[in-house]
């Protein structure tokens, strides 16, 4: 008897043995997960979606005792006034500018110290040498901003004492007074307190490269230059190029604390970032709608810079953020 196998047509959708589970399914079969996650998603929309709220005050005249829902629309009208303030451009160069020179020496020391440390054979050494560099990452800014201005100081400050004592200088300098000098002396003071901080997590990439690698090079005759960059460098530039992503999302929010401490009248042209500004514009003038403009429009930049990185990285590599 001639038996017929019926072939399924070409396309035609074949059937799992095992049926799929459905995303419900998987959701119920994981609730303990799901519960621990239920406070950090709640805190999440409390603290950072509920507020978007208050950017309706962004298009309205707005007046804190008529409220959002009381104060007029007037559109577009703040962000004019916003953009057409010659002072805005001032702000927005100094908070790029500080915000550059932040990134990329925080990014390539970190990077650099982390590959350092990596080559120290002695333990106790590199121990004393990760807790000298952490330290300043959990002293208060207010405490650095102090121990920054004592050292600068023009009245026995130590950097004007060792200057004299060299014979580089015949007079003490104010450092703080020259608006030139404040984009630097704020990028080393940052630099250094979170730089051994940012080295945590490239050492714990570097921990988890094969040691086999290393092995192998060194069988190979390669030097210690040679396999840090061939293995360590090219281990670290996944996770180094992510965290360059995120960092690039808080580009345009270099704070405040920092500028205002170090910061003086003097300088100020050098040294007032848009969170200042828009502190001075809210409670110092009462435009309140103008500094909601203001964070509106760094949230809208943020959002550029992020997506703008991510592409170039998807292009350059595999690494990406969404």
């Amino acid at each position: 008897m001639q038996q017929t196998v019926t072939i399924p047509p070409t396309g035609a959708a074949v059937k799992p043995n095992a049926p799929r589970r459905s995303w419900w399914r998987k959701l119920i079969r994981q609730y303990q997960l799901v519960l621990l996650s239920v406070p950090f998603v709640a805190l999440v929309i409390l603290f950072n979606y509920v507020p978007l709220w208050g950017w309706l005050a962004a298009f309205q005249d707005y007046k804190p005792f008529k409220g959002v829902t009381g104060s007029e629309f007037v559109g577009l009208a703040n962000f004019k006034v916003l953009f057409a303030d010659p002072h805005f451009l001032v702000v927005l160069r100094n908070t790029l500018v500080m915000s550059v020179l932040s990134l990329v020496t925080g990014f390539v020391g970190a990077i650099t110290l982390a590959l350092l440390l990596n080559e120290v054979k002695v333990r106790w050494f590199k121990r004393i040498i990760q807790t000298v560099t952490y330290i300043p990452h959990f002293v208060s800014m207010v405490v650095i901003a102090n121990i920054v201005l004592t050292f600068l100081s023009p009245d026995g400050g130590f950097v004007n004492h060792l200057l004299m004592k060299l014979g580089w200088i015949q007079e003490p300098v104010y450092f703080m007074g020259k608006g030139e000098w404040f984009w630097i002396i704020h990028t080393l003071a940052g630099l250094w307190k979170e730089l051994g901080w940012s080295t945590i997590i490239y050492l714990a990439v570097l921990a988890g490269i094969n040691s086999e690698l290393y092995e192998a090079a060194a069988v190979d005759g390669a030097s210690r230059l040679r396999k840090m960059l061939h293995i360590s460098i090219p281990g670290l530039m996944p996770t180094a190029t992510l965290l360059l992503i995120m960092s690039v999302g808080s580009l345009i929010n270099t704070g405040y604390e920092s500028q205002m401490l170090l910061g003086n009248p003097l300088v100020i042209d050098y040294s007032e970032v848009l969170d200042l500004y828009a502190l001075s514009l809210s409670f110092g003038g009462g435009d309140y709608s103008i500094g909601v403009a203001l964070s509106m429009f760094k949230g809208f930049v943020s959002i550029v810079l992020v997506v703008l990185v991510n592409l170039v990285a998807r292009k350059l590599s595999d690494t990406r953020l969404f």
